[in-house]
């Protein structure tokens, strides 16, 4: 698939590594967005605002994301987050766990499948 021509939404709990992986695509030629979803209590924030070709949910779970971030925060917010990310991670075209993967892998995940379609 040609780079330029397909617009990639990234979204996903705090600290899944949206701003890693939106950095590592754009370097690569990618047109890609960071989706601030997860701070949005409009389910569909994530079509309003970028409406992208393909999206792309990438996930932690909570005990990584205070390791990852140093994050102040509970297990309800994160929860929170996830309840807001719903109807985007119902909809993602690639749903990616990342708290086993470098961001090259995660990368490399996502360069495939943009490669296959």
């Amino acid at each position: 698939m040609s780079e330029d021509k397909v617009l990639i939404g990234i979204v996903g709990p705090c600290k899944a590594g949206k701003t890693t992986l939106v950095n590592n695509l754009i370097a690569r030629g990618y047109q890609a967005r960071q989706i601030a979803q997860e701070h949005s209590f409009v389910p569909t924030m994530w079509q309003r605002l970028t409406d992208p070709d393909f999206l792309v949910f990438l996930d932690v779970t909570y005990p990584l994301t205070v390791e990852r971030g140093r994050l102040n925060w509970t297990s309800a917010d994160y929860d929170k987050q996830l309840e807001r990310l719903k109807h985007a991670r119902e909809h993602a075209d690639l749903y990616i766990q990342t708290d086993s993967l470098s961001a090259d892998e995660v990368l490399a995940q996502v360069a495939d499948f943009l490669d296959r379609t």
